[in-house]
């Protein structure tokens, strides 16, 4: 898939909660927060070390975006079932 189509998809999921898998085999999980031209930044669910909840707070890097995931390296994204904001 392009970056285009991770691109739109990520616009069009913003604020809700995904899964994505990257080219390198991590997967990250988390709420869309931000999109631009090159990256797609999500807030984190869960806590360091599997604990739970929702970890508001807890990643958030210098944009204030959360992690920022290059467009380019995204396998494959998934909306988390059940999961509304």
């Amino acid at each position: 898939m392009s970056v285009a189509h991770f691109h739109g998809l990520c616009q069009r999921y913003k604020g809700r909660g995904v899964e994505i898998r990257m080219k390198d085999g991590k997967v990250h999980r988390g709420i869309i927060r931000h999109v631009d031209n090159s990256r797609v930044y999500l807030q984190p669910l869960g806590r360091p070390g599997g604990l739970g909840g929702f970890g508001w707070g807890w990643g958030w890097g210098v944009t204030g975006f959360g992690i920022g995931l290059a467009l380019g390296g995204i396998l494959g994204l998934a909306l988390i079932p059940g999961f509304w904001i």
